[in-house]
């Protein structure tokens, strides 16, 4: 035994620390248009080679290029990036709303606004969406009323949710958005349930389930591709790869080893990797899994390469563990500016076209941020009475709430 060396563990480490420039070769980024398109029924064995590739559409100069192509009409594709336009100026006033301390926590998905927007619109209105708490794009693009996700955002007396859920914790069961949850990951399964649970009413609705890269090392991602391979269940399951969990690098979840796409087939899952900040990309790739979801051919594991712009939180410095010029370097470039580049290309927008919609985006965003404002913020000093934290979680308040409420002096 003493010929051995001493053991010793393997610590991943990120590709650059501040003040170093990041190799993004670990990427391995696939030339636009590269990658085929395997057919609905497809088996998971036979995309092994797509989760280690990544599917792209949009080429350096804007073309959309290849078999996954969604040959999508110019009208969605402008209100796409209107949307994006939108979101990124929703996170933006809200960030400086939190500094202003009229919000007491705030998460952008600055970046990442492409994968939630495109996924959206390549969904049915009616389909479920399990998210995490940087799915705001999918929100907005399904419609929900800036004020009201604003005043969730206030805590204030127009809360949706009374108060009782911390900031970006949205819900909406009528724009099928299930309530964010605080414990990350606990959708994932959660999700796999309810496509189950479709299945077995015999619905037509499929779900939409989401967990970053960092959460995939918990129990529940696990349990979940658990029961989506074994029933098969109708549901997509996105893995958001934005390169960081709060402050660790993908690596430490498992991303140096083996792409989170071949996790999927680990499961018998048909999977594969995409370009997350190729909106087109998106676009084609939700609509091939929510087509074989639909058709009864299973679950779809989508890793989806993009990079988180902004800090994790408000909460969160970067600029202690990681580059400042990352996003600026990312090989995969900005999702907005990409899609932008292949309109104007096909003769779609304009620079005074885009210009126009910054403006529209930016005046809506302002409007309803006045009316939600005037419903009070928590620097005015509104604070939800917590009596009410009693209320709505039984039909009958038992006995042990009661003497709770009592005791509190409500």
């Amino acid at each position: 035994m003493t010929s051995y060396a001493p053991l010793h563990l393997h610590v991943p480490e990120p590709p650059a620390r501040p003040g170093q420039e990041t190799d993004f070769s670990y990427l391995r980024v696939t030339r636009a248009g590269a990658v085929r398109q395997p057919p609905l029924d497809t088996k998971p064995s036979h995309t092994r080679d797509l989760a280690d590739v990544m599917v792209r559409v949009l080429d350096d100069d804007g073309n959309a290029v290849g078999p996954w192509d969604p040959h999508a009409d110019a009208e969605l594709l402008r209100a796409g990036l209107a949307t994006m336009l939108k979101t990124r100026v929703f996170d933006a006033r809200m960030l400086t709303a939190q500094r202003q301390k009229k919000i007491s926590f705030y998460m952008q998905c600055l970046g990442e606004e492409a994968i939630g927007i495109g996924q959206a619109m390549a969904l049915a209105p009616d389909d479920m969406c399990f998210p995490t708490y940087r799915q705001q794009a999918f929100l907005i693009a399904r419609g929900y009323p800036l004020v009201d996700m604003m005043c969730q955002l206030f805590s204030n007396e127009r809360d949706p949710v009374l108060g009782r859920q911390m900031p970006v914790m949205y819900t909406s069961r009528r724009h099928g958005f299930f309530s964010v949850a605080g414990n990350v990951g606990l959708q994932y399964i959660q999700a796999v349930g309810w496509a189950m649970a479709s299945a077995i009413k015999g619905d037509r609705r499929i779900v939409s389930a989401w967990i970053g890269d960092g959460s995939t090392a918990q129990p529940d991602f696990h349990n979940a591709l658990t029961f989506a391979a074994v029933y098969r269940a109708p549901v997509i399951l996105n893995v958001v790869n934005n390169q960081w969990a709060i402050s660790s690098f993908q690596a430490i979840a498992g991303g140096e080893v083996a792409t989170f796409a071949a996790r999927g087939l680990g499961n018998g899952i048909v999977s594969l990797r995409a370009d997350g900040n190729d909106f087109l990309a998106v676009l084609s790739v939700s609509r091939w899994a929510a087509e074989r979801a639909r058709r009864g051919f299973g679950p779809t594991l989508v890793e989806w390469i993009t990079y988180r712009a902004g800090a994790h939180s408000t909460a969160d410095d970067p600029s202690k563990y990681r580059p400042g010029n990352d996003w600026a370097r990312f090989p995969l470039g900005d999702p907005v500016a990409r899609l932008q580049k292949h309109l104007t290309r096909i003769g779609e927008w304009s620079e005074e076209r885009h210009a126009r919609a910054q403006k529209e985006a930016e005046d809506q965003v302002v409007s309803a941020q006045k009316t939600a404002e005037s419903y009070g913020t928590l620097a005015s000093g509104h604070v939800h009475d917590a009596s009410t934290m009693f209320d709505d979680v039984y039909k009958d308040m038992p006995a042990h709430l009661k003497r709770q409420r009592e005791q509190l002096g409500a």
